[in-house]
């Protein structure tokens, strides 16, 4: 209860005196508080009058009262969250207690193999050369994989693997049987997903994570079983057989097959035991291992299409952590059979990074994911159904694996090629492939395709980042797409265009990008494309209507070593509900080394970035230019189109041609990413143009003739030194052509940030595009001006970017660019502290 002041003449309180409440008062008080904790004035009079035993306390001390309770409610919220945070860190704390302890044992460990090895080196000095010989053979043949007998694979022999397995696990998980290295750009702390190592000097690629979870163990051991629902390359698990043993554990024998990544490599396949059990301590245990060399028991003979892998001891040790929650360890350990791909894919299967990132980190990602729902349910991560919405995107990405490995099983069938290897056709009319294009369309098209085709492709690109590229192609669907190729397609289809992967059907006045959802540290985004405008027909060319694509974009962090990124999109229904069929297009890029980024995380998506390379140029160009020199990835293509059987031969010979469209735009797109463009083909322009460098003195040169002072407060020597003081210029510095509606031809860093766009992309954009109706007519009477006088002050307004976002601008400078014989040769603008409204 409280104690409260009142004036006199109230109750016979003095002011200043403190009387207590009674229990009816502070009941009566708490009962309004949960209606409304924080009541205006009237309202705290008319509870005095609805209550009356209130009726002896002022208005004054009944809001002094519920301040007061809004206080002392905030403290305790407040101490709630700060016993949280004190058992999460106390339970890091614990973690990295034991990290260390590990640490310090694999110190111990290698010390004393150093000295080993050591003493054999100076004893093979002393040897003879014959001797030596013998030595270095017999070292040669130590380290040979040994060949086990086969193992019995009767019940009681499987409870022997399984036990065996179990210590191995743990001796990766806790121990030093592997040399585990931390994971370059992974970092432990209290708020990362956790502790991240890769293996270094083991058979196969193995990695390792430790990290907190608020979720209970058997929750966890739950979510990580099903590893369909978060591993994305997981095409199935199917539980053979189930055998109790006597300590009260489970013997699970699993069949498991992977999704190939690329259409370059097959897929793999898993023969697996796995062990689940409770250890002393109250720890769950979950290992798996292969059960590839058995005997005398059920085993899986190969599968067509799968090259059979092999999973050394893995699995989760995941022990209750003090005040709820878990603490977990994981390992990954598999050998992927490298020798089965072509030799430039084989980073993908030999490197632990890239296992890292596709495997353990995503089983870490998925119980963090799941656990914040559960205990933060209002949170938007998700939105209200994280759920459905995490179904969403698992389906999306499942049906784009499914189309990019087009397994025989599922009803896909190749068809032949037109002479060229470079693009494949695959068509699916089986009943399940059909159940889910028989729908309508609530625009009114009838969905009478009874076939679905596949195009795919894969290429090797060189030298751009994974992220960057993949933003581009979120960013810019113009700068890839055909509109051309999509408007045919959909006019032999006769089909609704919802039936296509279309991305500019005819062509569509502007692409909006509707934010859906985002996992907890935003490496994946699900969002609605709307693109306005679409005419994919003649009939649309009066009354153009919206299209709307569901899409998954992913691995857009440009510092995460190993990522792979991913944009898939699926046309749906205006009226669009959590079960309509998907048909998943898209691109996937995965990076081929395994060596961080050498660009900085800032660099613009455009030609530009070749100001960052050179002697002069940046740091990270100087410090890492050789680590980055050489990165490669693979890009891998598919695109899905529904149609009428009887329109096969036509719908193939375009979704090839439209394929090949793509794979031309994109390398041209990647050329003019590369960081590495400028040290290696010089700073380029596009056609007609002068070279940048050059463009950069006219501008400045002009500029100080008309206006009478310098652009630029120090631009150095040479015309590289003038290029990069402009590019790195504060206020937005444009060029538009003279013709009679100017188009951009060159933009600072500045300029292409102001209009959201890049060196590529800009020269798509109007100068009419950009501006308001009082901008246009002040260009308009401005004009005649800048030609004759040479230049011309503009005050400040209002401008829209290329994603239609409004930019307030102070003022504005016009002036007319002479090239070296004092002719025009275009104008430029600078927007003098412009910023997004």
């Amino acid at each position: 209860m409280m104690a409260m002041s009142c004036k006199d003449g109230k109750g016979g309180m003095d002011n200043g005196k403190y009387v207590r409440y009674t229990p009816e008062q502070v009941e009566a008080l708490e009962r309004l508080y949960h209606e409304c904790p924080k009541p205006s004035s009237l309202r705290r009079q008319q509870l005095i009058r609805e209550c009356p035993i209130l009726s002896n306390i002022e208005p004054k001390q009944i809001k002094v009262w519920f301040q007061n309770r809004r206080c002392r409610e905030k403290q305790r919220k407040e101490a709630s969250r700060l016993q949280a945070v004190n058992r999460k860190l106390t339970a890091m704390n614990k973690l990295l207690m034991e990290e260390n302890d590990r640490l310090q044992k694999q110190v111990s460990q290698l010390v004393y193999e150093n000295g080993y090895f050591r003493q054999q080196t100076q004893k093979a000095g002393l040897a003879s050369k014959d001797t030596s010989c013998e030595s270095v053979v017999t070292s040669g043949q130590h380290h040979l994989t040994p060949q086990h007998p086969p193992r019995d694979a009767s019940p009681a022999g499987l409870l022997s693997i399984a036990e065996e397995t179990l210590a191995e696990f743990l001796s990766k998980a806790t121990g030093t049987a592997v040399e585990w290295v931390q994971m370059p750009g992974m970092k432990p702390g209290p708020d990362s997903i956790g502790i991240i190592a890769i293996s270094h000097g083991c058979p196969g690629v193995a990695a390792r994570a430790c990290g907190l979870v608020g979720l209970e163990p058997t929750r966890v051991a739950e979510i990580l079983k099903d590893r369909p629902s978060w591993f994305r390359d997981c095409r199935a698990v199917d539980v053979l057989n189930v055998l109790p043993t006597a300590n009260g554990g489970t013997i699970e024998l699993l069949y498991m097959q992977l999704y190939a990544p690329t259409t370059l490599a097959p897929a793999r396949d898993f023969w697996l035991l796995r062990y689940m059990s409770v250890m002393e301590d109250g720890s769950l245990v979950v290992c798996e291992r292969s059960l590839n060399n058995t005997q005398n028991g059920p085993s899986m003979p190969p599968v067509q299409n799968f090259v059979r892998a092999e999973m050394l001891p893995s699995g989760y040790l995941i022990r209750p952590c003090e005040g709820g929650g878990s603490i977990i360890h994981i390992v990954d350990h598999m050998d992927l059979e490298p020798w089965s791909v072509p030799e430039v894919l084989r980073p993908l299967y030999e490197s632990s990074t890239v296992l890292a990132q596709k495997t353990t980190m995503a089983a870490l990602r998925q119980l963090r994911q799941i656990a914040q729902e559960v205990s933060q349910p209002s949170v938007s991560n998700w939105g209200r159904r994280p759920a459905a919405l995490r179904a969403l995107s698992q389906r999306l990405s499942r049906g784009f694996n499914e189309a990019l490995n087009g397994f025989t099983d599922e009803g896909w069938s190749m068809i032949g090629n037109d002479g060229v290897d470079d693009v494949t056709i695959l068509v699916n009319s089986s009943p399940d492939k059909l159940m889910a294009l028989n729908l309508t369309y609530a625009n009114g098209f009838p969905a009478v395709s009874n076939t679905v085709l596949c195009a795919k492709a894969s290429m090797l690109l060189q030298n751009v980042p994974p992220a960057v590229l993949l933003r581009f192609l979120r960013e810019h669907r113009s700068e890839w797409a055909d509109n051309n190729i999509d408007a045919y397609l959909a006019a032999a289809a006769k089909i609704s265009p919802c039936s296509l992967p279309g991305t500019r059907m005819g062509g569509f006045g502007n692409q909006v990008i509707l934010p859906l959802a985002h996992t907890i540290e935003h490496e994946e985004l699900l969002e609605v494309i709307k693109l306005e405008g679409v005419i994919s027909c003649p009939e649309d060319a009066m009354m153009p209507r919206d299209m709307f694509l569901l899409q998954l974009c992913s691995g857009m962090d440009e510092n995460a070593v190993g990522t792979c990124a991913e944009l898939i999109f699926a046309p749906i229904d205006a009226s669009f509900a959590d079960d309509a069929p998907l048909l998943p297009s898209g691109f996937r890029i995965i990076p081929l080394d395994s060596v961080k980024e050498a660009s900085s995380p800032n660099r613009t998506l455009d030609l530009a970035s070749a100001l960052e390379v050179g002697p002069s140029g940046n740091k990270s160009s100087t410090d890492n230019s050789a680590s980055g020199s050489n990165t490669r990835s693979v890009m891998t293509i598919a695109f899905q189109f529904a149609f009428e059987s009887h329109l096969q031969e036509n719908v193939a010979s375009m979704a090839r041609q439209y394929v090949r469209s793509i794979i031309s735009s994109v390398q041209r797109v990647a050329l003019a990413l590369s960081p590495h463009l400028g040290s290696q083909a010089g700073l380029r322009s596009p056609v007609g143009n002068p070279e940048a460098h050059t463009l950069a003195r006219w501008i400045c040169q002009s500029y100080r003739c008309f206006l009478g002072v310098e652009l630029l407060k120090s631009s150095g020597e040479g015309g590289d030194a003038v290029l990069k003081s402009l590019w790195h210029h504060s206020d937005a510095i444009m060029c538009c052509s003279l013709k009679a509606l100017p188009v951009f031809t060159f933009a600072n860093q500045a300029g292409l940030d102001m209009l959201e766009t890049t060196l590529v992309a800009l020269q798509d954009i109007t100068l009419e595009k950009i501006l308001d109706d009082h901008g246009r007519k002040t260009l308009c009477s401005e004009f005649p001006q800048i030609l004759q006088q040479g230049y011309a002050c503009l005050q400040g307004g209002i401008c829209l970017s290329s994603m239609g976002r409004p930019v307030s601008y102070e003022r504005a400078v016009a002036w007319k660019v002479l090239n070296e014989e004092n002719n025009a040769h275009c104008i430029c603008f600078m927007f003098i502290n412009w910023s997004f409204v």
